[in-house]
């Protein structure tokens, strides 16, 4: 057992200090992942973390408040997240693929081999993210791109209804931060 702080997104302080077992070839993604699932069952203040890159996958997150939290490239597949706080959350280029737990700020749609799952601004269809308007922008050649012709086959089938899903049924915002090379 080692203890590992988890640090504020906006202070710098130590927000929690977990006690978790890893081993010395864990990445510090597989660290900071192995003491947000402590952080959840201890029921520590994980409100303004920063978990820039956490792998969370498939992590057990029902309830947990994650508002203002820094979750920036995390990795949330197949992360249960019923219920979660992600109001002020930064979500850019978090991995949603397989998130599941409908909520306020994620919401997920499964449909014939692809996960669709977006958030205000994000959408990802399998394993491919980009900005809802640029889904939406997006030609032939490019959805081809992506995943061939079954891709391009599925986008032309539900481009419509999973825009107009979008549009029906938004998720709330919660953090976009555009990366420095588009600014």
């Amino acid at each position: 057992m080692i203890k590992f702080d988890v640090f504020s997104r906006f202070s710098g302080a130590v927000q929690f200090t977990s006690e978790i077992e890893v081993s010395d070839k864990d990445l510090s993604s597989v660290q900071l992942g192995l003491a947000v699932r402590w952080a959840v069952k201890n029921d520590a203040n994980l409100r303004g973390a920063n978990l820039i890159g956490a792998n969370l996958s498939d992590a057990d997150l029902r309830g947990a408040n994650l508002s203002g939290a820094n979750l920036r490239g995390a990795n949330l597949s197949g992360a249960n997240l019923s219920g979660a706080n992600l109001s002020g959350a930064n979500l850019y280029c978090a991995n949603l693929s397989g998130a599941n737990g409908i909520n306020d700020y994620v919401k997920c749609i499964q449909i014939e081999r692809y996960s669709i799952t977006y958030t205000a601004d994000i959408l990802q269809i399998g394993c491919k993210r980009h900005l809802i308007s640029e889904w939406a922008d997006f030609d032939d050649h490019r959805i081809a791109e992506m995943d061939g012709k079954d891709a391009l086959k599925f986008w032309r089938k539900y481009k419509a209804w999973i825009l107009q899903t979008i549009e029906m049924c938004p998720a709330k915002p919660t953090v976009y931060v555009r990366p420095e090379a588009e600014i």
